[in-house]
């Protein structure tokens, strides 16, 4: 699948009126970290780090960067905590189909391709899927057309009852373990668009859905929560993992990440090796 390019404004802004000072302190007491901490990881004092957070001292652009890098602030709200001081934003936030990011654009596709007969996808802040492999295509099969639609939203595809819900075995358990990335998420980057989708989402799950126990083989040790889904009469258990891009100086790059289903039994690699011959 091509790579489509996607805004999504994930970021809420700065509250009126209150400087950066406020936002300082709320990612610190968010990070469980002390002014005294902070100060000593940033090369600052107590006394500086309180005077900023109080308003009695304006923090140089230097200061304001160099304390949310040691407060790991999101690359975009990095450029709210600027903005609020009164700087100009230090991070482009460049569209994916721009000629600058052509080179992103065709290794990402590399990467996924690289990793077919296993399913593998590239998603924004927002979840929208902006590239897939086959092996994606593979999962998708059975769910209407009505939901792949563009853009696509992988959360959407997952938990809708018309989407993969049906057919994932331990659905209440996969269920569970995406609404709680996603409240990760929501409390890291404090996006509207994102809690929305969460409420969409959240909605979704109707009475009979619980996990089917019974259904089930015997228990096999797994080294991380497996997705069960069921695919042309057979049961293929998967481990998801999440990759994002280290040290990004673009917004739209720090927001991109790429997810692997591999996996969580031989009978599965088996079954999607002879699918790729």
């Amino acid at each position: 699948m091509t790579i489509v390019p996607t805004r999504t404004d994930t970021a809420a802004a700065a509250p009126a009126g209150k400087g950066v000072g406020p936002l300082l302190r709320a990612w610190r007491e968010r990070r469980r970290v002390s002014q005294l901490e902070l100060a000593l990881r940033a090369d600052s004092s107590a006394r500086h780090i309180s005077f900023v957070e109080t308003g009695r001292s304006r923090p140089s652009e230097e200061m304001v960067l160099r304390l949310a890098e040691h407060l790991d602030v999101p690359v975009r709200e990095r450029n709210s905590l600027l903005l609020a001081a009164g700087y100009a934003p230090h991070y482009p936030e460049t569209p994916l189909d721009d000629p600058a990011l052509d080179a992103l654009r065709e290794g990402l596709e590399r990467l996924i391709q690289g990793y077919e007969p296993y399913p593998a996808l590239v998603v924004d802040a927002g979840y929208t899927v902006v590239a897939a492999n086959r092996g994606i295509t593979m999962l998708l099969d059975g769910v209407p057309e009505s939901l792949l639609q563009p853009p696509l939203n992988a959360m959407r595809l997952t938990l809708h009852p018309q989407g993969m819900a049906p057919r994932i075995r331990n659905l209440g358990e996969w269920r569970g373990h995406l609404l709680a990335q996603m409240e990760r998420q929501i409390a890291l980057h404090r996006s509207e668009p994102l809690r929305a989708l969460y409420e969409e989402v959240a909605a979704y799950l109707a009475p009979g859905t619980a996990d089917r126990e019974d259904e089930q083989p015997a228990p096999v040790p797994h080294f991380a929560l497996p997705m069960r889904i069921e695919h042309d009469g057979r049961v293929l258990s998967f481990v998801s993992s999440i990759a994002t891009f280290n040290t990004p100086m673009d917004v739209t790059v720090s927001e991109l990440a790429i997810e692997t289903f591999l996996p969580a039994d031989p009978a599965t690699a088996k079954y999607l090796h002879a699918l790729g011959d």
